[in-house]
């Protein structure tokens, strides 16, 4: 009983007292001139519900209520510690840290539980499968050096799809792919990101064998997914006006010509070498698959993200380590 009650107190200390701790020292221990600037907003800015920031309708809406409630506590039932408070930041940083936290946490218990399902063999230690979920979640915390409202939320939904895809696959069960396209559906009110969901997906059943002997059963079940992605993603687009629909701008000459985002990219991609050089080789074969898959994701970044903002590696280096962590053997050889 004694042991029992051990084992969830330090699963629940390592997987949401300790990534806490570390997600506050990343936002109110460390400053980059990405977090300077956000400090000084007073409230929810104007452009993001311009352009392509108002189609995250969901970060947006929780933004603005939660900036609210954290302007009337500071000014009513806290105001003796309101100098204190804003010194550390504006409501709108707190908001921004409080809607983070709580879906960074949810990441880590969702995480948690795919690490402890059908684990590889690498991973059949408690200890090593407790330090891998740190080292994701140190990955995770190190790119908030550029905080958004959108991008921990879309982590969530995101490790919440892979788990759903991987009981999928173990059970075979149609409401698992509903959940999944709910989620995605959902998801895709977050940021774009969504469709890395069904790169997962694709990445583990379509096989090109089973394709060339005529086998598009699999490939029926992504279209599935691809409708529920579409679905909102167009919707949005028709709903909320904007002169500019797709993109803030297109820096590709940028990302590989500066010091800071070729260094990005090396980042990201020795994170996914990384987590690929512990893969069996069936993880293997899913990483080279879902990058495949992911290219459209990839082909964005460059042209229109910036390599420096390694939060848009976030997916990518959790795929790499749920590939590393699951044994794919059982189910996909």
């Amino acid at each position: 009983m004694f042991k029992i009650f051990d084992e969830k107190i330090n699963g629940f200390l390592f997987t949401v007292v300790f990534p806490f701790l570390l997600f506050s020292i990343s936002y109110y221990g460390f400053e980059t001139s990405y977090v300077i600037g956000i400090k000084s907003w007073e409230k929810v800015p104007d452009f993001m519900f311009s352009s392509v920031y108002a189609y995250r309708v969901i970060p947006n809406y929780l933004s603005v209520h939660v900036t609210d409630a954290v302007t009337y506590l500071v000014n009513n039932p806290f105001s003796f510690a309101k100098g204190f408070i804003l010194k550390q930041g504006s409501a709108f940083y707190h908001s921004t840290f409080l809607i983070n936290v709580v879906f960074f946490l949810l990441t880590s218990v969702v995480l948690r539980k795919i690490l402890q399902r059908n684990p590889a063999e690498l991973l059949l230690n408690d200890k090593i499968r407790q330090m891998v979920h740190l080292l994701a979640i140190f990955f995770i915390v190190i790119m908030q050096y550029v905080p958004t409202n959108c991008d921990c939320i879309a982590l969530f939904f995101y490790t919440l799809g892979i788990f759903y895809t991987l009981r999928y696959l173990e059970k075979r069960k149609s409401a698992d792919l509903i959940f999944l396209g709910i989620i995605i559906f959902i998801s895709t009110f977050v940021r774009e990101t969504a469709c890395l969901n069904i790169a997962f997906f694709s990445a583990i059943f379509i096989k090109t064998d089973e394709l060339r002997n005529g086998n598009f059963a699999f490939v029926k079940e992504c279209l599935f997914l691809v409708v529920a992605f579409i679905l909102p993603y167009v919707g949005l687009r028709l709903f909320i006006q904007q002169q500019t629909s797709f993109v803030e701008g297109f820096y590709i000459i940028k990302n590989f010509t500066s010091p800071h985002n070729i260094a990005g990219l090396l980042f990201g991609i020795l994170s996914v070498c990384f987590t690929y050089s512990f893969s069996e080789e069936p993880g293997k074969t899913m990483i080279r698959n879902y990058l495949f898959f992911a290219s459209p994701y990839l082909i964005m970044i460059a042209l229109v993200g910036l390599f420096w903002e390694t939060r848009l590696f976030m997916p990518l280096i959790v795929t790499g380590f749920v590939s590393a962590s699951y044994q794919f053997k059982k189910h996909y050889i």
